[in-house]
């Protein structure tokens, strides 16, 4: 049994001055769905436990002139359900609707995913090739962080003690694009990722390639990007692009995979979701519906 205050903070001000008052001896709780598992196997002994879901302001998601916003409150099903990500990132809600069971994603939110910092996050890769900015605050202020300095490494972020993300920012694409993010499971329904790819392209043959569960954290490929910009791949540049992620990936061997075996399917499944985005690009420029 862990004894534990609990506040439910109304405003942001007032969870953040909790957090400054507590530091690193409280966690905030939002969907929870990795916390209350780390605290029953006595993983974690919060003194205070800061529930943030009574903050209105983080259950939005929102258009501006050029990004959508999301809110840290938002959970993978509202992804999922959300027209606006379904047209505006395709892969992150292909990736929203892979994450764990339908249980799992009706409370669990995109903030806490990469706040949790597994190299597996279903919710990093697509994030990683829309060069996603997380708005980051504390009781003295707010600030920009790019997703490509997010993670330090397993379970490690940028974030400081009083720190939280407050929204992530994804610039829209003004050109005709095309994503796909492909997740390798050991089955069907709730599992980690073995491998997890999302690539985009536009129309100008602009490429950005990103990966999860094979790295220490999740990574963009961008030497692998350098080598198709501007083309239309043929099968030698695609398999130049395979080697070049396999010698930028460093996967290990655990429960759901070889090290082997991962980096195999790094190559087919960078391919399969290559063709897909190229196709739905293309489809795009021709204003067929996806």
């Amino acid at each position: 049994m862990i004894n534990f205050d609990y506040r439910k903070p109304a405003s942001l001000e007032e969870a953040l001055n909790l957090r400054a008052e507590y530091g690193f001896t409280s966690h905030f709780l939002m969907g929870g769905t990795d916390l209350t598992v780390e605290m029953d196997q006595g993983l974690l002994s919060p003194e205070m436990l800061i529930d943030l879901k009574g903050i209105e302001a983080f259950k939005i998601i929102r258009e501006e002139s050029d990004e959508i916003v999301i809110g840290a409150g938002v959970t993978f099903s509202e992804l999922i359900k959300s027209s606006l990500i379904q047209h505006a990132s395709p892969s992150l809600y292909e990736a929203s609707k892979l994450v764990a069971s339908v249980g799992v994603r009706n409370v669990a939110t995109l903030s806490g995913n990469i706040c949790h910092a597994v190299p597996s996050a279903d919710g990093a890769a697509p994030l990683l090739i829309r060069d996603a900015e997380l708005t980051v605050s504390s009781n003295v202020g707010s600030h920009s962080v790019s997703i490509h300095d997010f993670f330090q490494g397993p379970r490690k972020t940028v974030l400081s003690e009083n720190e939280m993300i407050t929204e992530i920012r994804i610039k829209k694409n003004k050109a005709k694009f095309g994503e796909h993010y492909l997740k390798l499971g050991r089955y069907r329904g709730e599992d980690l990722a073995q491998v997890g790819v999302a690539v985009s392209v536009d129309e100008k043959f602009q490429y950005k390639i990103a990966y999860a569960a094979v790295s220490p954290v999740p990574v963009r490929i961008c030497e692998a990007e350098e080598v198709l910009q501007g083309i239309r791949p043929n099968q030698p540049e695609i398999e130049e692009a395979i080697k070049i992620v396999k010698r930028s990936v460093s996967p290990i061997d655990d429960i759901r995979a070889s090290k082997e075996y991962r980096l195999y399917m790094c190559g087919v499944m960078f391919e399969k979701a290559l063709h897909v985005a190229l196709e739905r690009m293309q489809d795009a420029k021709l204003g067929k519906k996806s």
